[in-house]
């Protein structure tokens, strides 16, 4: 890193600040994209989150097909400050095409690792037979399932053991290999 205890903290600051809040818009767009329920409460604590810069951008931004294009630019821009942030506090100089690169590779992988931990989450949920009274638990289930539904039509459930879970994370590991190798190859001059 720097060695400047300051300019730690300021990244420190500006990532995990950036971090909770892109994972807040990228979490409302899952919900989104998935039609959950905007009832629940946690999803109510998204909206409130996430609807001050959305609701302007939606109004030049529409959405289209259940595709919230407005959440995807704010993903963007979101991703393309603090990656310039980071890259200008540790005294880097800011170019256009790197800074596009890297804030979709972000958002791209951000959605990965969040759908990862969302069926690791969700299986980890149903091992309690609480689980169905949770809010949380019905909602990571609504997120989930338009993912491993295909998996169950093609292996259905064998004495009582779903494995689809498990062909979706491996699924979503392939993915995330061949995007950082796609991602490797683009030249970033």
């Amino acid at each position: 890193m720097t060695g400047n205890p300051l300019i730690e903290i300021a990244l420190l600051l500006v990532k995990t600040v950036f971090s909770i809040y892109i994972f807040a818009v990228m979490l409302r767009f899952i919900l989104q994209w998935t039609r959950a329920d905007f009832y629940n409460p946690l999803s109510q604590m998204l909206v409130k989150i996430t609807n001050p810069p959305l609701i302007p951008l939606r109004r030049v931004i529409p959405g289209w097909k259940g595709i919230d294009f407005a959440s995807i630019v704010l993903l963007f821009i979101l991703e393309a400050i603090k990656l310039s942030l980071t890259v200008l506090l540790v005294g880097g100089a800011l170019s256009i095409a790197p800074l596009i690169i890297g804030a979709l590779y972000g958002i791209i992988e951000l959605f990965i690792y969040l759908m990862i931990g969302i069926i690791i989450v969700s299986v980890i949920l149903s091992w309690f037979g609480q689980s169905a009274q949770n809010p949380i638990a019905g909602l990571l289930h609504q997120i989930t399932e338009p993912m491993l539904s295909p998996f169950r039509r093609l292996i259905p459930p064998m004495g009582g053991l779903d494995l689809s879970p498990l062909f979706a994370l491996l699924t979503l590991q392939i993915a995330l290999i061949l995007i950082k190798s796609v991602f490797q190859l683009i030249p970033t001059m």
